[in-house]
């Protein structure tokens, strides 16, 4: 069986969950809010207005920038490496697509913003997500094998 290693990365994590925890602090303190991917994604594809787009599109657009800044600051793409097949990466995504829309939200949504707000149903939410993500470790590792 091949062992999967975990890269410690405190330094990047920490600045990382500084900017994510700043973004969801000023887009809640600017606009009134929450900082979930989905919802903002979702809000992108059907927007209520001209002003509710051009936020998501800015968000959007840093999403997917970001990589190029970590280039220009360190010359390289970010490594991401992902033990999985192609179909297991789609069958996965369908799954996060039904479970997002059957919770009402997505992990930043619920984990980050829902969770500070003392939401009972962001908690739960979140609780779900973890122990549901935890559950498919172990069996796809010890009962499956793969």
């Amino acid at each position: 069986m091949e062992v999967i290693e975990t890269a410690f990365t405190p330094w990047a994590s920490l600045i990382g969950g500084l900017l994510i925890g700043l973004g969801t602090v000023l887009l809640m303190a600017v606009r009134g809010n929450v900082l979930g991917a989905t919802g903002i994604l979702a809000g992108f594809m059907t927007p209520s207005s001209s002003s509710d787009w051009a936020w998501r599109a800015v968000i959007i657009a840093g999403m997917l920038t970001a990589p190029i800044a970590i280039l220009l600051f360190t010359g390289g793409f970010p490594v991401i490496e992902v033990p999985v097949t192609r179909g297991m990466m789609i069958l996965g995504g369908v799954l996060v697509g039904i479970g997002v829309t059957y919770g009402s939200g997505c992990t930043s949504g619920h984990g980050v913003c829902g969770i500070a707000r003392l939401s009972p149903r962001s908690i739960t939410a979140t609780l779900t997500f973890l122990l549901t993500g935890g559950i498919t470790v172990y069996i796809l590792r010890h009962v499956i094998g793969g």
